[in-house]
């Protein structure tokens, strides 16, 4: 793929806080740290130098510490925050060139947010901070709740529509903010640690039926999160931030199999690797002349390797991985998922 059919495409996007923002981004120097830029300079640096592209349908998982600048940079994207420097097109439009019509036409159809702390209106009810952005649009009454229905029902919530936010759990009300985002169909949705505040299994439920959305609706989707096993579990790709850059970007196979730096080694050693790789990523080839007798026993390249622990465990026979024109790829066996699952 090439920047030229992504959705999202930044290229050397600065932001940096303080008097003189734009100066101090052409002094800086490649060995000069965060903490040494604050000290001789007085500015702090949010976002250096990040270039990166987003494609169609794709989940793009920016995941660093407090401080990372993972929630600075999700909000130049939208330019909800203006960059120091760089390039940002959305789309095939130039965000960074956009005047204040243009930039709200970019946020009211074609990209929307949905935050941590849910932004809902207290004294609306669920329906109508649903088809707010609608209403903002200037649908019509009838036209914005129907599709406000729709949304509602997709998120799980139908029977809920007439209620208030305060009526509601915090995990309703993260998935009011999220249909409040899907209603006005954009191409593209930002998330700013949209689960973070929830209690453990609400966010689970919520990272699920974030899954289960993304199979129906395909949107190109930029998720920000501190917590790495969740990136592992909605990422197609995963930055790992730190000091405002991207240490390592990469898909969760990637990241755990090969850490590229202590840092993100830190981050992959406790991962949960049954839950990460795949089988295409640990099979091996059957040796040339090999009679297979396809059977019940047969996994999909793309099935991770917890799918494969009750085959293998319940035979010394090898399992076949097998895409979905029947061709037989490889195999994986016991002593091959074990030792993928032990290193």
């Amino acid at each position: 793929m090439t920047a030229t059919n992504s959705e999202i495409s930044c290229r050397e996007v600065w932001k940096v806080f303080g008097k003189t923002p734009k100066a101090i981004v052409q002094s800086i120097k490649p060995e000069q740290t965060r903490s040494q830029i604050l000290e001789t300079t007085g500015h702090v640096v949010g976002v250096r130098g990040v270039s990166f592209d987003v494609y169609k349908a794709q989940t793009f998982v920016v995941m660093g510490l407090s401080g990372s600048g993972k929630s600075t940079l999700v909000r130049c994207i939208s330019r909800l925050a203006d960059p120091t420097a760089g390039q940002i097109i959305i789309g095939g439009g130039d965000v960074m060139q956009m005047d204040a019509g243009e930039l709200l036409a970019l946020r009211r159809r074609k990209v929307s947010m949905v935050f941590q702390n849910f932004g809902l209106f207290p004294h609306r009810r669920v329906i109508d901070n649903v088809a707010y952005g609608l209403e903002v649009q200037g649908v019509d009454r009838k036209g914005r709740y129907e599709q406000a229905e729709k949304m509602i029902e997709l998120v799980g919530l139908k029977g809920w529509a007439r209620q208030y936010p305060k009526q509601l759990s915090g995990g309703m009300q993260q998935r009011v903010g999220l249909a409040r985002a899907l209603a006005v169909d954009p191409e593209i949705l930002l998330f700013d640690e949209p689960f973070s505040a929830l209690d453990p299994l609400i966010r689970r439920e919520m990272q699920d039926e974030l899954i289960r959305l993304q199979t129906v609706m395909h949107k190109t989707i930029m998720f920000i999160t501190h917590d790495f096993a969740e990136a592992l579990k909605l990422g197609d790709q995963i930055a790992i931030m730190k000091d405002g850059e991207f240490v390592q970007v990469g898909t969760p196979e990637e990241l755990v199999l090969d850490p590229k730096t202590d840092y993100v080694r830190a981050f992959t050693k406790d991962a949960p690797r049954a839950k990460v790789l795949k089988a295409r990523v640990v099979m091996k080839p059957y040796p040339d002349g090999h009679k297979l007798q396809l059977d019940d026993r047969m996994i999909h390249p793309d099935s991770k390797l917890e799918d494969a622990l009750p085959l293998v465990a319940a035979s010394d026979l090898p399992v076949p991985v097998v895409d979905d024109a029947q061709t037989v790829l490889g195999y994986v066996d016991r002593t091959i998922v074990m030792q993928a699952l032990m290193e």
